[in-house]
């Protein structure tokens, strides 16, 4: 059985900038992306409720030029396709997974255990 994650865009404060902003479980996870000059689309940071927020800009992997062509896509529907936006997401943290807490990944369903 797939989970339904509910990822939603949202918006941050002026000091917490990133290109593209998306949020899910209740608004306990925000998670904030950026897109390079090639349009190639990189997680910069992700915050999870009760573990704090981890900046990974600097050593950020990013989606290939396709996988990125269709986040865009993606994040200027009205709706997200959930699916898709899930599946998206999933790569660019399995991408940089080393760089995230693993127990903050496992409980929010974003790797598995």
């Amino acid at each position: 059985m797939k989970k339904i994650f509910d990822f939603h865009r949202t918006t941050m404060p002026a000091d917490r900038k990133a290109d593209y902003y998306l949020c899910y479980h209740d608004s306990s996870v925000f998670i904030d992306f950026n897109s390079s000059a090639s349009n190639e689309i990189s997680l910069i940071r992700i915050s999870f409720d009760g573990f704090g927020c981890c900046d990974i800009e600097k050593q950020s992997k990013k989606l290939n030029l396709k996988d990125s062509q269709e986040f865009l896509k993606q994040i200027k529907q009205d709706n997200l396709n959930q699916e898709v936006i899930a599946e998206l997401v999933k790569k660019l943290i399995f991408l940089n997974k080393d760089f995230i807490w693993t127990d903050a990944l496992e409980k929010y369903g974003l790797i598995k255990k």
